[in-house]
């Protein structure tokens, strides 16, 4: 019973906060252009055809999960790298805060006059965001290895290649999954920052052209579809780590 409170108490949160804001939309009598209504959104979602809807989603879609390859495609070996080399870390991180420090909203209108307002320009704004957590997070990871084991392996003469996917990779997965949670939601947060630059097409581009000619309920709605979308990537990551590296999950009291 307890269990099942616990599993359904996010819900029905989520459930009375909506109950809520309707009421208070209701009671106030709150124009839309103030703050829409739950009912309004709900109506405004439907008013726009699913296939338009399914064309704005892919849009996004595919610009964040090509910069969220990209990053990991980047900062995984990257992070090995760093850590297997104090000179060069100690060279590259200053360059890799700076590069987190420096906003990508302001950042992004350069990249789009350098590279154009195609899938590159954009795949590279999301990679921006994207790739300094799973830095961290995977040279976090490495250096937790414990130390008695590096030295069982070098006195081994096993080979660093070995020492790296054998021993230390796997001790950092734990981490890696904790940065490619970060990550993903991230990702969608850099291709609508890049959709409200310049795109033609995209759930920023939808919510960005909505609140333009003041359509605030069809705004709200590509919001929370916008919202929903994160949380599901959000949960494939998660799943993704529950099927594949069970064991690399904390161990339940």
């Amino acid at each position: 019973m307890r269990k099942m409170m616990m599993n359904a108490s996010p819900w029905l949160f989520f459930t009375g906060l909506i109950l809520l804001w309707e009421l208070v939309c209701q009671l106030f009598e709150l124009p839309a252009y103030v703050l829409p209504a739950p009912s309004a959104i709900g109506a405004a979602f439907f008013e726009v055809e699913m296939s338009r809807w399914l064309d704005h989603l892919w849009a996004t879609l595919r610009v964040a999960l090509m910069g969220f390859a990209l990053s990991i495609a980047i900062s995984i070996p990257l992070a090995i790298v760093m850590m297997r080399s104090e000179l060069l870390s100690r060279t590259l991180y200053p360059l890799l805060v700076v590069i987190q420090a420096t906003p990508v909203v302001a950042v992004a209108p350069l990249i789009i006059v350098m590279m154009g307002s195609d899938d590159p320009s954009r795949v590279l704004i999301t990679c921006l965001l994207t790739f300094f957590p799973l830095v961290v997070s995977t040279a976090t990871g490495i250096n937790e290895t414990p130390p008695e084991l590096i030295e069982l392996s070098r006195s081994l003469d096993a080979p660093t290649r070995r020492e790296t996917w054998q021993i230390r990779i796997p001790y950092a997965i734990p981490h890696i999954f904790s940065g490619l949670k970060v990550a993903i939601t991230l990702a969608i947060i850099g291709a609508v920052v890049a959709e409200f630059v310049a795109a033609e097409k995209g759930l920023g581009y939808f919510i960005q052209f909505s609140t333009s000619f003041f359509k605030i309920p069809q705004a709200f709605a590509g919001l929370f579809f916008l919202a929903a979308v994160s949380l599901l990537l959000f949960k494939s990551v998660q799943w993704t780590q529950q099927i594949f590296f069970a064991w690399s999950l904390p161990k339940k009291k």
